[in-house]
Order: C-alpha cells, then sequence, then structure tokens
C-alpha cells in the first residue's frame, strides 16, 4: 500500500497556485494530487473487505549483529521505478545530495529500531531498504510504495528536495513496519493512527540520532521541506498541531490537537493527515511529562503497542488509547510515573479511556 508524506490538503492547495500560473498542463502536484485520489477511490473499497496481514517476529539476534541492506536507485527525473542503482551498501557517498541523504537516513531509521527495540528492519526479519530518489520532475512528494522508498526532489518553491528531511524518511518507512506487524485499515480513526506512528516514530529516529531530550527536540515533522519563500516550521507540528505552517498561499495547517476540533470528512481517507495530530499530541505531552530521552520510556510503550497489541483493524482513538496504558503498564507497572503520564497525556486530547480490557496478547 502506498503512503504519501505531502496531505491532499496541502497538494489541493499547490495545484491550483500552479493552475493559476501555468494553466492547464499537469504539473507535478496535480500528478501526485491524482495518485492520491486514486489510491482514495481504492482504500474506500478495500476498507468493505479488509485483509489480514501475517505478523512479523522481531529479530532474535544481538542488536550489535544487526546491519542494514541499502540500496539507492536514480529514476533520472523519470517516474519509472526502480530506476538505475547508484549506491549500496558499504559504498562510498556518490557526491549526489539527495542520494547520500537518503542513504544516511535509511540508515540513521534501521540503527534506531537496532538498537533501541532490537529490531531486524521494518518487517524484523532483516528486509532489505531500497529508495529510488529523483523521482519524476519537480516532483513534490515522497512516498512508501510498499516496497520502497521513493522521492521527489521537490518544486524548489515551497518545497526542497525531500531526502532533506530525516524525519520524513523514518515516517515514510515506518508505513512498511507497520503494515508488517498490524491489521490497522487506512481509514478514518484507524488511518489517522496509522499516520500518527509513523509521526512518532520520524520524531524518535531524528531525536535518537542526535541524541535529544524530550525538551531539546522542536517535535516537528518535515522541517527541513519548505523554501524560505513559505510561512511555515514544518507540514506538521506535533507539540501544537494546527501551527506549522499558516501562509498566504498554503493556507493555516489545520490539524486539530484535541478531541474538541476532531474533523469529520470522507477527504483525505477520513482525514488520515488531519486527525492524526490528535494521538501525535497525547504522545507529544506524555514525553514531555516525563522528559530525559522519549525513546527510553514513551517510545518504548508505543513500539511495544504496535508491535505486541493487537489492534483491530479499525482500531479507535479509545482503543489505541487503552492499548497504550496497558502496555505501559505491563513494562513499566500500573502505578509508574510512565504509565500515569500515559493515561493523563491522553485525557488532556479528549480521548476516553475504556474500561480495562486483554488488549495485548
Amino acid at each position: 500500500m502506498t503512503h504519501f508524506i505531502v496531505p491532499p490538503h496541502l497538494l489541493r492547495r499547490i495545484a491550483a497556485l500552479d493552475e493559476e500560473s501555468a494553466g492547464p498542463a499537469p504539473t507535478a502536484a496535480r500528478r501526485a494530487l491524482r495518485e492520491i485520489d486514486d489510491l482514495h477511490r481504492f482504500r474506500v473499497a478495500a476498507a468493505k473487505e479488509p485483509t489480514v496481514r501475517p505478523r512479523s517476529a522481531v529479530a532474535a539476534r544481538s542488536p550489535g549483529l544487526l546491519a542494514p541492506s541499502r540500496r539507492i536507485s536514480d529514476a533520472q527525473c523519470t517516474e519509472s521505478l526502480p530506476g538505475v542503482l547508484v549506491r549500496a551498501e558499504g559504498q562510498d557517498p556518490t557526491g549526489d545530495p539527495a542520494v547520500d541523504e537518503a542513504y544516511e537516513h535509511l540508515g540513521d531509521t534501521y540503527r534506531y529500531f537496532a538498537e533501541v527495540h532490537g529490531r531486524d528492519s521494518m518487517d524484523g526479519l532483516g528486509m532489505p531498504l531500497p529508495a529510488t530518489v529523483h523521482y519524476g520532475v519537480r516532483y513534490e512528494n515522497a512516498f512508501w510504495d510498499g516496497t520502497r522508498m521513493v522521492f521527489g526532489d521537490g518544486d524548489g518553491v515551497i518545497f526542497n528536495r525531500f531526502t532533506a528531511s530525516l524525519s520524513v524518511v523514518a515516517h515514510e518507512l515506518v508505513h512498511g513496519m507497520t503494515q508488517f506487524v498490524t491489521q490497522l485499515s487506512y481509514h478514518g480513526q484507524a488511518g489517522a493512527i496509522h499516520e500518527s506512528v509513523s509521526d512518532v516514530f520520524g520524531a524518535l529516529v531524528e531525536q535518537y540520532s542526535r541524541s535529544q531530550t524530550a525538551g531539546q527536540a522542536h517535535w516537528l515533522i518535515g522541517a527541513e521541506l519548505f523554501t524560505p519563500r513559505v510561512s511555515g516550521a514544518a507540514i506538521r507540528s506535533m507539540a501544537a498541531p494546527g501551527t506549522a505552517y499558516d501562509d498566504e498561499r498554503l493556507g493555516r495547517d489545520p490539524q486539530p490537537a484535541t478531541m474538541d476540533g476532531y474533523l469529520d470528512t470522507e477527504e483525505d481517507s477520513g482525514g488520515v493527515h488531519l486527525n492524526s495530530g490528535i494521538p501525535n499530541h497525547a504522545f507529544y505531552r506524555a514525553a514531555v511529562a516525563l522528559g530525559g530521552y522519549v525513546w527510553e520510556h514513551v517510545g518504548r510503550v508505543w513500539y511495544d503497542t504496535v508491535t505486541v497489541a493487537d489492534l483491530p483493524s479499525d482500531c479507535s482513538f479509545s482503543l489505541f488509547a487503552e492499548a497504550t496504558r496497558t502496555a505501559a503498564e505491563r513494562r513499566f507497572g500500573s502505578g509508574s510515573a510512565v504509565t500515569s503520564a500515559v493515561e493523563q497525556a491522553w485525557d488532556e486530547v479528549g480521548v476516553r479511556l475504556p474500561g480495562r480490557s486483554q488488549v495485548l496478547s
């Protein structure tokens, strides 16, 4: 299943701007938007007959023995995949920023999961990490297509090249992990959880690579994406959803931070990139309440929840919240500071935790 980092509401604004300035020519934004619209129709149909994905096991080898297998290809400004292989695992930098950034950021993501969670790649079984750069002409998106990462170069007006952002690379790659370990559908609250999990681990990978505490991190997703011409810090903010950008051309970040602002819509597969701000903010609030290195406490709770909990395909925010509380109790204890912080964070964003249930197997 394909997952894009730039959501439809942003692409629609960009496509409208392109139409005003360039006429009816099929711009990169409109091509990307068409792809997302086609995927939305596919996902709506697929949601009626959910499929069960096999759950992968976490590798049992020592983290010190784990190593990534990266293969970076160049689409050479076409939209043909995979492109020409230009850098494989262990090879020297090429001097092409997009190639070398993709290589390094895939390695950063791999190292986080190996060193913190003992996980051998996204499937837990050492799957290779292929990526393609220079996809399309001025292509304004990056995506995980179910087997590989794909990066556009941006238009240089609104977006920089997408390989520049570690949180974006990690976000998209984590969609791969989520597809292996959960049955979450990509629609409504379950889809928003899917998106939020990618944002959570995108932030964690970045913080781990920079040795940042909760208080030192900026909690932005895609902080490197916008050019200086855009009035905005990133495409999303976990600390303050709804404030990531406020630009005359792009509009204002529409993400809600709490259930009071929940958006009931069929756009964007039921608002998956919009309402993900709510679980994002819950994670942020729990993290900053505890402080220190987030991957040592709340990050472990979220990882346990995703990889161990038997989440239903139509999982709601409240069921996911209960699963995180159960995971916190299992790992840190029912009366622990971590469990209390998780419970309080969900309460602060307006998600009611149901009665205790056997969510974890």
